[in-house]
């Protein structure tokens, strides 16, 4: 009897277990290793006090992690989802979603004279374009001296355009290619009139909050901003708080902060149509051309080119005072790296290309 009551409770037993099973494994757990490994090299040979590194493949984050500190004083940690570093010039390509927004709803015309939309904006010797402006080919000169380090807050758009709006062009619009943030200064003005609305405002209606980029915004130097970063410079006393510097003179071109994570979200929505129309997102991303045919590869907002291994890719670098920023999406393959830090300057080398080949490749493993 007792060996029947055993069997009978093994049996029991047997169907009421949850059957073991093997925890799946992450598919690009090897890509992420390797990938590890390049920018802890980067953060050592750099001496990058804090850095934030996020991957999506095929509109999925596959990989978010923070190096080092956003604070030395008190070693707070890099949290790639909410900390918010100076993206610098790729500040350009989340306002060039804002143009892209008013070209849908036919309230901005590439092709019109910058004018059209910002009246009192100086007329030049020759006509300059919405498009030229935006595509660095329309003779608007970029800093000079020791303008990047501006102090001087800046209480509207129009306020900033007083930098640079009568100095008289580098040469005729379309015969040359001369980047230039106070172009996107101009941009932000075109926005505003366009719009009726204010730059900053705008930017948050229709761009950061539709997409969910909570960790986006102005980097209002006199500010408090939870989860903003520290800055910091290297000079020859090493590593050291950046200098005080007030971006208010050019929020569209190179002033905004944002986390690695909110870069992945509005990379994600401009791989396919729905945030913009595939038109728009077309007009915005394709090189634009010089008179004599050469390609600038750069759009409006966005640069472009094939890598060394021939893969196409579009996005931005950006170069701030305690702060350089790599964001590149591959359309094709769909995939996107952001990688932020909170130093200047950083050799980035070809470390965020390396990244992004280990996720196309790696998938084919």
């Amino acid at each position: 009897m007792r060996i029947v009551l055993l069997l009978f409770t093994l049996i029991v037993l047997s169907f009421c277990e949850t059957p073991k099973t093997t925890e799946e494994k992450n598919p690009y757990q090897t890509s992420i290793d390797s990938a590890r490994v390049l920018a802890q090299e980067m953060l050592n040979d750099n001496g990058i006090p804090g850095m934030a590194v996020a991957v999506s493949v095929k509109g999925e984050l596959v990989w978010s992690e923070g190096f080092g500190f956003s604070n030395l004083d008190n070693e707070s940690p890099v949290d790639p989802a909410t900390t918010m570093f100076r993206i610098g010039s790729v500040s350009k390509t989340l306002t060039a979603a804002a143009v892209g927004k008013l070209m849908q709803t036919g309230k901005v015309d590439l092709d019109e004279k910058v004018q059209t939309y910002v009246l009192d904006f100086p007329e030049k010797r020759f006509p300059i374009t919405v498009k030229q402006v935006a595509g660095h080919i329309a003779g608007i000169r970029h800093y000079r001296g020791n303008e990047m380090m501006s102090d001087k807050y800046y209480s509207t758009v129009t306020e900033g355009l007083e930098i640079f709006k009568n100095d008289a062009l580098l040469f005729e619009p379309g015969t040359d290619y001369n980047y230039s943030s106070y172009g996107w200064n101009l941009v932000s003005a075109v926005v505003e009139g366009a719009a009726e609305d204010d730059f900053l405002t705008y930017m948050s209606k229709e761009v950061f909050n539709p997409l969910q980029m909570e960790n986006t915004m102005a980097d209002m130097a006199s500010n408090e901003i939870p989860n903003r970063t520290n800055f910091y410079v290297r000079n020859e006393e090493g590593v050291v708080n950046a200098p005080y510097v007030d971006n208010s003179y050019k929020w569209a071109g190179g002033g905004f902060i944002s986390s690695a994570e909110d870069l992945i979200k509005f990379g994600v929505a401009h791989t396919k149509p729905g945030f913009l129309s595939a038109e728009i997102l077309g007009e915005l991303q394709e090189s634009q051309y010089l008179i004599n045919g050469d390609t600038t590869e750069y759009g409006v907002g966005w640069a472009s080119g094939i890598d060394e291994r021939g893969y196409s890719f579009v996005g931005h670098s950006g170069g701030s005072v305690g702060g350089i920023t790599q964001f590149w999406i591959y359309p094709k393959e769909e995939v996107i790296v952001a990688m932020v830090t909170n130093i200047s300057p950083v050799r980035y080398g070809d470390t965020d290309s390396k990244i992004a080949w280990l996720f196309i490749e790696g998938k084919r493993e």
